[in-house]
């Protein structure tokens, strides 16, 4: 999700902001489809996306990590340098619900649903710009050593207990 899209929004013209949005979803979808990920959709100022085992390999979870990597040097992010739009980025691996969903007249979507996803997407909110916020089944599963990572005890919204995640730059 792009940080600060609001205040950006009301200084841009509108074709100008829709250009930069544009931008950003070319920059993290190259990274997503070269790591085997599944977009599920463009919302706003942000994407959904998935790693698939069958089509992202069975470390998926250091897959999508190393993706959420990319995304972060695709817009700007490396050292001495602003990125050219403020992003932070949630992984979090599971068991989710992947299928159409649909609608009385025809609608038809597919989606991710499942509690693994509403927590990647809290993950998701709380990332700082420049910061991939990776959840506990995905750090263990993708081997990273934890000891190397900041970790933040999280009270995410919905959530009755607190969340380990890892700071992965």
């Amino acid at each position: 999700d792009i940080r600060g899209s609001t205040p950006l929004a009301e200084k841009m013209e509108t074709r100008e902001f829709s250009e930069l949005i544009h931008r950003f979803y070319l920059a993290g979808t190259k990274p997503l489809y070269s790591n085997g990920a599944l977009i599920e959709k463009f919302v706003g100022d942000g994407l959904t996306a998935f790693f698939a085992p069958a089509f992202a390999g069975n470390n998926h979870a250091l897959t999508a990590i190393k993706a959420g990597r990319e995304i972060l040097r695709a817009t700007g992010y490396s050292p001495g340098k602003a990125p050219w739009i403020p992003v932070g980025i949630g992984v979090n691996t599971g068991v989710a619900y992947i299928g159409s969903m649909k609608i009385e007249g025809g609608h038809t979507e597919i989606t991710i649903l499942g509690d693994v996803v509403n927590t990647t997407a809290r993950l998701c909110s709380q990332a700082k710009p420049g910061e991939v916020l990776v959840g506990e089944a995905a750090m263990q599963m993708s081997g990273l050593p934890k000891n190397e990572h900041e970790l933040r005890k999280l009270s995410l919204k919905g959530k009755q207990d607190i969340v380990d995640a890892w700071v992965v730059t």
